[in-house]
């Protein structure tokens, strides 16, 4: 497994940024908050997670560790999956999540796209006492 990934910031886009690392380009997706809390120096550090899939391996950054941390929270849950988790840290932040789950607040988690009905109480029961180790 990849933890993180150190080196030059080659490309920075909303959703996705290029790290060069020992003369190799890595594509990471990131969610908004990541991408507010990169700075625009050449140097930077991202916490990872490889999602390796049948058809597919992607690289997902996370500026701080309590990021990735409920990010991998999330992708455990029956119907979420990786898009749907960055979508909800790109609406909410780490603590943010953390806090409506720990609160029982379905209203915030469903205020997320792609979090329905369905999913919210089941996202909150699975989560509870896992984000509260986090927070």
């Amino acid at each position: 497994m990849i933890t993180h990934i150190q080196g030059k910031l080659v490309e920075k886009n909303p959703t996705d940024v290029v790290i060069e690392c020992n003369g190799v380009g890595y594509f990471i997706n990131i969610s908004l908050t990541t991408y507010s809390q990169i700075p625009n120096q050449e140097n930077i550090k991202l916490f990872t997670h490889l999602y390796v899939r049948e058809d597919a391996q992607s690289l997902y950054g996370f500026f701080q560790k309590s990021e990735r941390a409920v990010f991998r929270l999330l992708i455990s849950v029956s119907g979420i999956g990786t898009s749907t988790a960055r979508t909800m840290l790109s609406s909410l932040t780490a603590e943010n999540v953390c806090e409506a789950i720990g609160s029982g607040d379905v209203a915030t988690i469903q205020s997320v796209k792609g979090i329905g009905a369905k999913t919210a109480p089941v996202s909150y029961t699975h989560l509870t006492l896992p984000t509260k180790r986090i927070v």
